[in-house]
């Protein structure tokens, strides 16, 4: 018997849903929200089955739980809330409902006028078994109960006082689960604080404005353009071995600062501040300024070290070495860096290093930090990054971690759902209408939403994609909408309110004079910018929950080819988006756009009004279709919302 375990426990529980790869790693949700369970539940037989959702943090030792009601076709589901920013377990549990099965048997049998009177002493022993199960005043009613069966004049007074619902409810309350079967396997959630799912982000380099102390200044810009976090580069140390010059040229000037993802030097690595930008005192001021203003510090995490850093001497056995002994610098060929050293994460003994990076990461949560930007994760093992940021997260649950993995599909996912919490993603090429239509159906609903949230950036200091270049003022409005409602998370570079579009070459995707080589002045006043643009998305972001959503993204037809129609609505249906936008920058477009009115219970005569963001225009729209026009020279994108 013990190779098949208990003969007893008979119920089949598969399809168990959500689950990323049959629960070899956790679902990924928000503290404050309900979690759906789903599963095949069955055995053999007629038995009425009865199921239960089990469920705990996973540093709770008792297991809570919550009923699961038959669906269709043997599908069960259930719901439990996911209360806490926490990692949480569960699991199913499933058995015949003794009384339930006795009691459908019962009634068919008195229905077709037979006799049932060993059916009514088979029951009234199921009553009183429950009774010795139960104590105090459930134990007497479930008596009460027993005897009143028992003593029925007739069968039909009999099977009435069976069919009682407080019956059934006190002896579901005292069934005896001993021999219930306990799915094989348990899942887990992680459950993050809302800013993972809803945020804007905004990256700078504080260099270009001076210290820590001066880039203040651009929190401020950031806070009142309606952004939620603020992302810098590497603020360390920035090594002069092989320093790169202005447009990545192999030789620094005199006085070029340098590529800050070069860490390291004398000043010290990755736990120190770069002299010119102040102390650590400064940083944790800019920390404390930025979430007075209602924002949050994000730190690029670069694994990676220039020639100066101080583990080049202490610990040369976590670099990668030539044959002749010399440190290999990093190589992406074509491309070479000579001013960037790579770790082994796979060396001799891995864990001294595997622990500082634990080390480093907890020093600057200890400095407010609560948001990281991991640069190329996809070039570290798979492993690592989910014992780290396990680590880390079991002791800092609201550590949010954005991978930027601009890699193979697989290897993206799979850093997904080995912990990060956010990842870049392909939308910045994705500019034809059916291309963006597959693509964000495919990382906003499951079976990839439930480990994998997309946070889409137009720009990157290392991304000027060519629609930019070349598509003006009215690409840089569209991408913007575009990035900001399709999913609940995005992000902008500094100078993308200026539209900064000029490549360094022909056919090249990195900035002419790159702020990533040298600093960079800026007049954000200029004429052309788009603050008041991204202003208007990000407040509408804030005032219509419906974009704060991943999940809820729809598409919906137009008439015109390069008109993209999508829209976003609440689960209460109580607020609804829609946009249209024109994937043509250069001429205008006006178009038919299916409106789902049955789903918001709308008559097809009905008038309802819709609110357009950036023009701050009414339109009154009937019936299912509605008409857009869309011009390069005004708007390529409008935002709907809707108003009964």
């Amino acid at each position: 018997m013990s190779a098949i375990g208990d003969p007893k426990r008979t119920v089949v529980i598969e399809n168990v849903a959500p689950a990323v790869d049959g629960g070899r790693y956790p679902v990924k949700r928000e503290a404050g929200t309900t979690l759906e369970v789903s599963a095949d539940i069955f055995k053999e037989g007629h038995d009425v089955l009865v199921a239960f959702l089990k469920y705990r943090r996973a540093d709770e030792p008792v297991w809570r739980e919550a009923p699961m009601r038959h669906a269709d076709n043997d599908r069960w589901a259930g719901l439990f809330a996911l209360e806490a920013n926490a990692r949480w377990v569960f699991t199913i549990e499933a058995l015949a409902e003794p009384f339930r099965s006795w009691l459908a048997d019962l009634e068919k049998r008195h229905a077709a006028g037979q006799d049932a009177a060993s059916e009514v002493r088979e029951g009234t022993a199921l009553i009183r078994a429950a009774a010795r199960r139960a104590g105090g005043e459930d134990a007497r009613r479930l008596g009460r109960y027993a005897d009143r069966v028992a003593q029925a004049t007739d069968q039909a007074e009999a099977v009435a006082i069976a069919r009682d619902t407080a019956l059934a409810a006190l002896m579901l309350r005292h069934l005896d689960r001993s021999e219930a079967t306990r799915c094989e396997s348990q899942f887990e959630v992680v459950a993050d604080r809302e800013r993972a799912r809803f945020a804007a982000w905004y990256e700078f380099f504080p260099r270009s404005s001076g210290t820590l102390k001066d880039a203040e200044a651009e929190l401020g810009r950031a806070a009142a353009m309606g952004f939620d976090v603020v992302y810098l580069p590497p603020v360390h140390p920035i090594g002069r071995t092989h320093r790169k010059g202005k447009n990545n040229a192999l030789v620094a000037g005199p006085g070029d600062p340098g590529s800050p993802w070069a860490i390291g030097s004398e000043e010290g690595g990755h736990t120190a501040v770069h002299p010119e930008l102040g102390t650590l005192e400064d940083f944790d001021r800019f920390v404390e300024r930025a979430r007075s203003l209602g924002l949050e510090v994000a730190l690029d995490f670069a694994i990676q070290c220039s020639p100066d850093h101080p583990w080049v001497r202490a610990h040369p056995e976590w670099f990668f070495h030539r044959p002749d002994g010399t440190i290999k610098y990093a190589e992406n060929p074509p491309k070479k860096y000579q001013d960037v050293y790579p770790l082994n994460f796979l060396g001799a003994d891995p864990a001294p290093l595997w622990e500082e990076m634990r080390r480093i990461l907890e020093f600057w949560i200890g400095h407010g930090v609560r948001a990281f930007r991991v640069d190329n994760p996809h070039t570290k093992p798979v492993k690592f990054w989910a014992w780290l940021i396990r680590a880390i997260q079991d002791a800092h649950p609201e550590v949010v971690f954005l991978s930027e993995a601009f890699t193979r599909p697989k290897m993206m996912q799979a850093l997904a759902k080995a912990g990060f919490t956010q990842s870049y993603t392909y939308f910045t090429w994705r500019n034809e209408k059916q291309e963006l239509i597959d693509y964000l159906t495919e990382i906003t609903t499951p079976p990839v939403a439930d480990y994998f949230r997309g946070n889409l950036w137009p720009n990157t200091p290392d991304i000027l994609h060519a629609t930019l270049q070349t598509g003006g003022r009215a690409a840089f409005k569209l991408r913007l909408v575009l990035a900001a409602t399709l999913s609940s998370l995005y992000g902008i570079y500094a100078g993308y309110e200026l539209c900064e579009n000029v490549p360094r070459e022909a056919a090249s995707e990195e900035y002419l004079n790159s702020e990533k080589y040298e600093l960079k002045l800026r007049d954000w006043c200029a004429p052309g910018n788009l603050v008041d643009v991204i202003t208007r998305v990000n407040r509408a972001r804030y005032q219509n929950r419906a974009l704060q959503l991943y999940t809820n993204l729809k598409f919906y037809g137009s008439d015109d080819p390069h008109v993209l129609f999508y829209g976003k609505m609440t689960p209460e249906r109580d607020n609804a988006v829609f946009v249209a936008a024109s994937l043509d920058p250069l001429a205008p477009r006006s178009s038919r756009v299916d409106v789902p009115i049955a789903e918001l219970g709308i008559g097809e005569d009905e008038p309802y009004r819709m609110y357009e963001v950036l023009s701050d225009r009414w339109f009154e729209w009937r019936g299912p279709r509605g008409y857009v026009e869309l011009q390069p020279e005004v708007n390529l994108a409008q935002i709907f919302v809707l108003h009964r």
